[in-house]
């Protein structure tokens, strides 16, 4: 259903929106603050973005730093914490030939058995995974999805037959289209042409023209259409943790590395609308129902049985604060 208009006060009424990949905020990363408190901070920095509901996540990390972050999300949803749908771990799972900024030394070949313990040990708190799928047996494929986590190909070197058959399987999405992954080439299309070419993986994309130049960006969404959203994979400034982000300007990097962006997903969206040509009403859609399509859940739409979790929005793409 498309946004609706009060015409007398020029407002949009839409969905709030859904972030898949978001680091911290504040000046607190979640792996560095893993506690109740670092995720209210979250929650209340996004809110005031028009975004309620996200996955905090966590770079390749020590297991210790993941499993203080399950505990931090547990500890945060019984004392009834609003708008964390899950942990989103990317990685220790990767291949370091694609790991980007992600610390080499923390980087894990996957164990059945680690994974068995981790996933036990979570009861529940993880709700994606990224992964190099070229990496995975089929047993660990399976264990993870049948948790009811979705997996995530991702920081990955994978052939584009050896993407083609993770997306015949069951790994039906990709994170942060064309970063930290095998490039599209005439010679092998990788995973980008992989993602281009299957009729069902969905994709996120940065959309702030430093992570993917709007060009990609718009070529993607001519050829992906409802298959890609938005993330804002966005840091925040820090000089603690494994990960040190320093800001340069619309941009993070950590060791000389870009490591994540400074968006809001409001700024994403307007990105989109501005300098991708996509239809408004899509940009939307983008920040709230197709990730929500990706994570199973019941958002994004203003219809019956949807939850009422709405944000207005002016035409300068402003929020409406007023009670």
């Amino acid at each position: 259903m498309p946004p609706e208009k009060i015409s007398e006060h020029s407002y949009y009424i839409i969905p709030s929106f859904l972030d898949a990949q978001v680091y911290g905020a504040r000046m607190k990363l979640f792996a560095v603050y893993p506690t109740p408190d670092t995720l209210h901070e979250m929650y209340e920095e996004f809110k005031e973005q028009g975004t309620t509901y996200f996955l905090p996540t966590v770079a390749t990390n020590t297991s210790e730093t993941i499993y203080n972050c399950i505990d931090a999300i547990h500890a945060y949803w019984q004392g009834g914490g609003k708008g964390v749908g899950g942990l989103h771990l990317e990685g220790p799972y990767i291949n370091p030939t694609r790991r980007g900024a992600h610390i080499k030394e923390l980087i894990r070949f996957p164990e059945y058995s680690e994974i068995k313990k981790l996933l036990e040990f979570a009861r529940g708190a993880i709700k994606m995974i990224t992964l190099a799928p070229e990496l995975c047996s089929k047993e660990i494929i399976q264990l993870i999805q049948n948790n009811g986590i979705v997996i995530s190909a991702g920081h990955s070197n994978a052939t584009y037959e050896q993407c083609i058959h993770a997306f015949n399987n069951g790994i039906n999405t990709v994170t942060h289209l064309y970063n930290a992954m095998s490039p599209f080439h005439h010679r092998e299309p990788g995973m980008v042409g992989a993602v281009f070419q299957h009729p069902a993986v969905k994709a996120s994309i940065i959309a702030d023209g430093l992570h993917v130049d709007f060009a990609a960006l718009k070529i993607a969404k001519e050829l992906m259409g409802d298959r890609l959203f938005l993330i804002t994979d966005a840091v925040t400034e820090t000089n603690e943790g494994f990960y040190q982000h320093t800001r340069e300007g619309d941009k993070f990097s950590s060791a000389g590395i870009l490591s994540g962006s400074s968006l809001s997903m409001l700024k994403a969206v307007k990105n989109c609308a501005e300098f991708a040509d996509i239809d408004l009403r899509e940009c939307f859609r983008m920040a709230s129902l197709y990730p929500a399509q990706m994570l199973g859940i019941n958002r994004g739409l203003i219809a019956e049985g949807m939850p009422a979790d709405l944000i207005m929005l002016n035409e300068m793409f402003e929020i409406n604060r007023e009670k």
